[in-house]
């Protein structure tokens, strides 16, 4: 065998060393509250199933339905004869959600924001890039090949400077997630909406962590701040709180064809299962029906974060159901996740590349479906470790 590839052990050793390693974790039975993982039960903190609804027996139902009359398979990419039935009712309900002319459905939330950028902006062009921004806006931005500023997290000053003076290009386009998904802080959507409107900039907001729990209806933070109007490009993903697979645009009706006819990873992906486009709809209803998911779960997020930050935990900036406690060293970050696992606790160590260098950290993710004994279980067991 060939020795070509010998340089990988290399890096991989290296990762090792450095505590940087990863490792995938198998796990039985529906995701939820609670996994089996290597024969033991977990309480599992580190999923982003927000509400509680990826292993929701609606959701599995509606799916069944749809593989019954459309098969499991779509077939092709959507603009060949990939658009079933059950993925037009989709976008049609996202548009009704969300408040908008249309709504284009995408394989991943991933998907979404990369065809996204790229079909809105290109050579002669400059986007402006929260440095704190998700991995998919990123790359969104490299691949659009229009140039890049990144500002300091959440600093106005610093992207008001950079829209002075940027004059010269075709079009702005100022990226940002809504609820920043390592911090659990949610963006200045208010500050944000009157730079885009005072230097002529399109808006694109990237809702992946606060569908369905955000806003009074739960279209996230755009609504909770009251700018949706001023938001020209919204992003959201059905694979968190929706408990489903898949992301979508949402906005105008030109910006849907735009995408149609210039967003690659639409145009060369397979479109979805129809069966998980219809199990979206069905969550959309639920989150409808039942506010009380969010509501709970926020209020549930807040009283864990102040006990947290009173035991001396750094919980960083956050105001959401993302609570960070950040650590510093890898070491220590993977001591305590194994010592929790140990406590009966899955609490997923977050290290470089995900985070910046010295910043490791716990991530909980808290979900509806946590009881409220869980998560005094789990405090307790922070408490003990701190």
């Amino acid at each position: 065998m060939s020795n070509r590839l010998d340089w990988i052990d290399d890096e991989l050793e290296r990762l090792r060393d450095a505590d940087l390693d990863r490792h995938l974790h198998t796990h039985e039975g529906p995701q939820g509250p609670t996994l089996a993982i290597a024969g033991r039960m977990l309480v599992n903190f580190g999923s982003n199933d927000y509400l509680g609804l990826a292993g929701d027996a609606r959701l599995a139902a509606a799916a069944a339905a749809a593989m019954n009359v459309e098969g499991f398979g779509s077939g092709s990419s959507p603009l060949i004869v990939g658009h079933a039935s059950s993925h037009a009712r989709l976008e049609a309900k996202l548009a009704e959600f969300e408040r908008v002319e249309a709504a284009l459905l995408t394989s991943t939330g991933y998907a979404a924001n990369v065809g996204a950028v790229t079909a809105l902006v290109g050579r002669g062009d400059i986007v402006f890039s929260d440095s704190l921004n998700h991995a998919s806006l990123i790359d969104g931005c490299r691949l659009s090949r229009a140039e890049v500023l990144v500002y300091p997290h959440g600093n106005i000053d610093a992207l008001a400077a950079g829209l002075s003076e940027a004059g010269e290009f075709r079009r702005r386009l100022i990226v940002t997630d809504g609820l920043f998904s390592m911090d659990g802080d949610v963006a200045p959507l208010a500050d944000l909406a009157e730079l885009a409107e005072t230097h002529d900039a399109m808006l694109l907001v990237d809702e992946a962590h606060a569908t369905g729990v955000f806003g009074a209806q739960g279209r996230g933070t755009c609504e909770a701040a009251g700018v949706e109007e001023a938001v020209d490009v919204r992003i959201g993903t059905l694979s968190k709180a929706l408990g489903a697979i898949g992301g979508f645009v949402a906005g105008r009706e030109s910006l849907v064809a735009r995408l149609v006819n210039r967003a690659r990873p639409y145009i060369f992906s397979t479109a979805l299962p129809p069966a998980a486009a219809a199990a979206a709809v069905a969550a959309l209803d639920i989150v409808r029906e039942e506010p009380q998911r969010r509501t709970e779960l926020l209020a549930r997020a807040a009283e864990l974060r102040e006990a947290l930050a009173g035991d001396g935990w750094d919980v960083g900036p956050s105001v959401s159901q993302i609570i960070p406690l950040v650590v510093g060293d890898a070491g220590e970050t993977m001591r305590l996740a194994a010592q929790l696992r140990e406590r009966g606790f899955l609490v997923p160590p977050i290290r470089p590349p995900s985070v910046p260098e010295g910043e490791c950290r716990l991530r909980l993710s808290l979900s509806y479906a946590h009881s409220p004994q869980m998560i005094a279980d789990l405090w307790a067991a922070l408490k003990e470790l701190r």
